[in-house]
This record gives C-alpha cells, sequence and structure tokens, in this order.
C-alpha cells in the first residue's frame, strides 16, 4: 500500500510540474476569450472557432500518433535505441509535413473556396503554416516529457502562450490606437481592416518562435533513420492515429461544419461565435485533464511493470474524477462572475455549459480507461469506441442542429463521450480487468449532483447572498472529500502541526 500511495504522490507531482504550464498556459489562453469576445461580434469570432476547428483536425493528422508511438518504443529496450526512435520519428514528420505544405499552396484557391474563406485565401495559408510549425514542435515537447525536464517543458510552453497574448494584444489593441493618432508609424506593416486575420498572424509569429526555442532538442541528437522501426511505429500509432481524428471530430465535427448545417451563413457563424465562446468556459476542466494527460501517459507505460499498478490506477481514476466534480460544481456555482469573461453579446449561449462540462468529464474518464488498451497493444479498441462515438456525434448533429442550433452540438457532445466511457469500461473490464472503486465514485457523484440541482432550485435574486450560498454548498462537497479520501493528517504543513500537537 505505501508503494501504491507513493505511486500517486509521484504521479500528483509531476501532474503539478507539467499542469503549471498547462493550467497557467491554458488559463492565460482562456484570458483572450475576453479580447475576442469584447472586441469581435459573434460573426467574427464563429470564423475564428471554424478556422480553428480545422488546425485541431489537422493537427491530429498530421502527427499520425507518433508521440504516443515514440513513448511506447522508447521506454521498451526490446524496441530499440531511444535516440534513433526519436530520429525515425522526427525525420517522418519532417517529410510529411512539407509534403502538406506543398500541397496546400499548389491548391490554395480550391481549399480558400472550400473553407468559405475565398475572400482571404491568405487564412488557409496561414493555418497551413501554423500547423507544420505545430506538428514539427510537437516531438521535441514529448521529448523533454520522456527525459524528465518538466520546467523547460513548462517555461516554453508558457513562453508559447505569452506570445501569443502578447502578439493578440499587439495588433489588436495597441495598434489600432497608434494608427488612430499615428497612422504613418504604422501602416507599412498594420492595415485596420484586416481584423480576424490578425489572430492567424500573431499565432504563426509565436509557433515559429517557439519551434526556435526547441532546436536543442531537434539538432544535438544523432540523426539516424529506421525503416523497418518506422513500420513498427506506425503500426502501433495507426490506430492511435484514427483514434486521435475520430476523437478530434468528436470535438470539433460541430465546429467545422457548423456552417454547411445552417442555411443562412451569417447567422451560421454568429451561432457558432456564441457556442465557442461559451465553450471556452468548460476549459477550466480541459486543463485540468491535459495536465493531468502530460504526467499519466508516461507514468502508466513506466510503470507497466510494476506489480501494485492496478490498484494505482484505480486510485489515480477516482481522485481524477473527485478532482473534475469539485471543479464542475466550482464554475457552476460562480457562472454569475465567470460569465464575464465573454461579453454579454454571447450570453444567449450560458444553457450549454453545464452539458459541456460534464462532456468532458466523461472524456477524461475515457482518457483514463484507455490505458489498458494501450499497455495491452490492443489499440484496435480505441478506435472502434471513438468511431461508435463520431457516428453518434455525426447523427445527432446532422438531424438536431438544423433544428435546435448549438444546444443540439452540446447535448450531441454529451452523447458521444458518455457512450465511448461506458462502452470503453466494459470491453476493458474483459481484457485488463481493473477493481475501480465503483461505489466511492458514485457516491462523490451522486453528493456533486445534488448539490448542483439544489443550487438550481433554491433560487436567491441578491448575487451576495446566492454567491454565499453557493459557496456553502461548495464546502460541502469538501467536507465529505475530507472525511472520505482526503485526512488532513495526510497533508505535509498539517500533519506535522498534528504531531507537533499530540
Amino acid at each position: 500500500m505505501f508503494y501504491t500511495m507513493a505511486g500517486i504522490k509521484s504521479l500528483a507531482k509531476d501532474t503539478a510540474i507539467y499542469g503549471l504550464s498547462s493550467i497557467i498556459g491554458k488559463f492565460l489562453n482562456w484570458c483572450l476569450t475576453p479580447l475576442y469576445t469584447y472586441l469581435l461580434i459573434p460573426e467574427e469570432y464563429g470564423v475564428i472557432v471554424n478556422l480553428y476547428a480545422w488546425i485541431g483536425l489537422m493537427l491530429v493528422l498530421l502527427t499520425y500518433g507518433l508521440e504516443t508511438g515514440f513513448f511506447r518504443f522508447a521506454n521498451d529496450p526490446d524496441k530499440g535505441n531511444p535516440q534513433i526512435v526519436y530520429a525515425t520519428c522526427m525525420i517522418s514528420l519532417g517529410v510529411t509535413t512539407s509534403l502538406f505544405l506543398g500541397l496546400v499552396f499548389g491548391f490554395l484557391n480550391p481549399l480558400s473556396d472550400l473553407l468559405q474563406s475565398d475572400a482571404h485565401p491568405e487564412y488557409v495559408a496561414f493555418i497551413a503554416i501554423i500547423i507544420a510549425l505545430d506538428v514539427f514542435s510537437a516531438l521535441p515537447f514529448a521529448y523533454l516529457r520522456y527525459r524528465l525536464r518538466p520546467l523547460r517543458f513548462a517555461a516554453l510552453k508558457l513562453l508559447n502562450i505569452g506570445l501569443t497574448i502578447f502578439f493578440n494584444i499587439f495588433f489588436l489593441v495597441i495598434c489600432p490606437r497608434i494608427y488612430t493618432n499615428h497612422a504613418e508609424w504604422i501602416n507599412w506593416f498594420y492595415n485596420p481592416d484586416y481584423g480576424v486575420g490578425y489572430i492567424l498572424v500573431s499565432n504563426v509569429l509565436t509557433s515559429g518562435i517557439v519551434l526556435l526555442m526547441l532546436l536543442p532538442e531537434i539538432i544535438h541528437i544523432r540523426w539516424r533513420f529506421r525503416f523497418q522501426l518506422l513500420q513498427q511505429i506506425l503500426h502501433y500509432s495507426f490506430p492511435l492515429l484514427v483514434l486521435g481524428l475520430a476523437g478530434m471530430l468528436n470535438q470539433n465535427f460541430d465546429k467545422i461544419l457548423y456552417t454547411y448545417l445552417v442555411p443562412d451563413a451569417a447567422e451560421a457563424s454568429r451561432q457558432l461565435g456564441i457556442y465557442g465562446a461559451n465553450a471556452k468556459i468548460a476549459v477550466v476542466m480541459i486543463m485540468f485533464t491535459q495536465a493531468f494527460r502530460y504526467a499519466y501517459e508516461p507514468f502508466i507505460f513506466a510503470r507497466s511493470k510494476g506489480e501494485d499498478k492496478r490498484t494505482t490506477y484505480a486510485l489515480a481514476m477516482k481522485y481524477f474524477i473527485i478532482v473534475d466534480l469539485f471543479i464542475f460544481l466550482g464554475v457552476m456555482f460562480y457562472l454569475d462572475i465567470i460569465r464575464y469573461f465573454i461579453d454579454p453579446r454571447y450570453f444567449e449561449g450560458l444553457k450549454v455549459v453545464p452539458v459541456i462540462m460534464m462532456a468532458e468529464l466523461f472524456s477524461g474518464i475515457f482518457f483514463n480507461l484507455s490505458l489498458w488498451y494501450k499497455l495491452t497493444d490492443r489499440t484496435q479498441w480505441g478506435v472502434y469506441f471513438s468511431l461508435i462515438g463520431l457516428a453518434i456525434i455525426v447523427a445527432a448533429n446532422l438531424i438536431f442542429v438544423p433544428r435546435f442550433g448549438y444546444v443540439a452540438c452540446a447535448w450531441a457532445a454529451f452523447a458521444c463521450y458518455f457512450a465511448m466511457m461506458f462502452i470503453s469500461w466494459i470491453v476493458g473490464q474483459k481484457f485488463y480487468p481493473i477493481n475501480y472503486d465503483l461505489k466511492g465514485i458514485a457516491k462523490y457523484m451522486g453528493v456533486a449532483f445534488i448539490l448542483y440541482f439544489i443550487s438550481i432550485w433554491i433560487n436567491i435574486d441578491n448575487l451576495i447572498f446566492r454567491l454565499t450560498f453557493k459557496t456553502g454548498l461548495l464546502a460541502i462537497y469538501l467536507i465529505y472529500l475530507i472525511k472520505k479520501d482526503l485526512p488532513l493528517n495526510e497533508i505535509p504543513i498539517l500533519n506535522r502541526i498534528f504531531h507537533k500537537y499530540n
């Protein structure tokens, strides 16, 4: 039991270190949402939501599962030398990314028509450059995680966000003010009518600088390429590519095709902007899941031969759900304040926030469950689950979006991730049974949902009293947690105090 808890504490430490960059970075990136929503009308913000959905999809396609494949092969001495594994993957990414850039620039105008960006074909060019730079940065970041260099990883991730914020503020806030008073100073590079385009320009500049900072991880390695090794990695990673594509489509299918599902293009962009802005509120939950993933994936492969591994995985799942439920309650209880991170023009979409957050909870649980098919090399099951989820979300969007709008998008995501989570658990218990504390998890979910519905049923008009009441409800959840699974004397500082006075 001691070793098991030591494993959990090690995972918690790594999650905290990697999470520093992920949580702070995503929080700062989240802070761009008010900048965009207060400066851009929903129709303009909808364009950004659509374009970045395409970026997310292409990033998955062009990395084709090599990050997880690298971890799998680099941690197994029988698979190959880690340096050769890394170099082989980097060369493969370099070739495919170059081909991608050539195709995009060769067919720039047709692609602009397809993406409904014919008025600004350079948007497609910017997107392609952003994708290429980020794809080629993906493996160096994975290499930092493999070499257990969380501080450099965190510093570069924070630099990425810092530069993104700087360039966005520069182009969207500072330059317009300078142009108003001294247009001659900046009219050689700044066009006040370009608007949304400067968000893409900011991303290009940021991604380019971060890639330059990653050069030590790119040039200071032994460049060796093993085609047979690449075949083995691709054989392992291909199901993960399909899984990743299906997963990304599950997240972004609605945002990619929304403008095609709603007849009026302007209204479609407006609704998509509202939906995308409100979905950003759920980033609080997503950023914890991402931080957990950075530490958890290397953790499960490194400990895959440990005798206590299944107990450790079960505990990790339980604490993950406990924290996610706390985040859900925190966001929902203080939504009266948090909602002002977006412009009031977007408030009509607040009704989708709890639905999206629960969908993200199911998605995080599904990720935790995915360890069984990764460890047993049955990654094809991940493909099956994601394709089932994709079928649900595609059907729901095609059928219900034309009638119910973006509300249908949120419920489609809810149904998609719940189905994937449930089916993965059922099948996983057959191939890699883990004794999850289902009773304890169910109690936490029950407590959280009861508290949430109480907060809805009891209507308090005064904002101060309402927030005070909801703070009390959140305190009840924490008291339950402390009583059941977090004894105060297990916390180092309180433990020293406890021993001092006893």
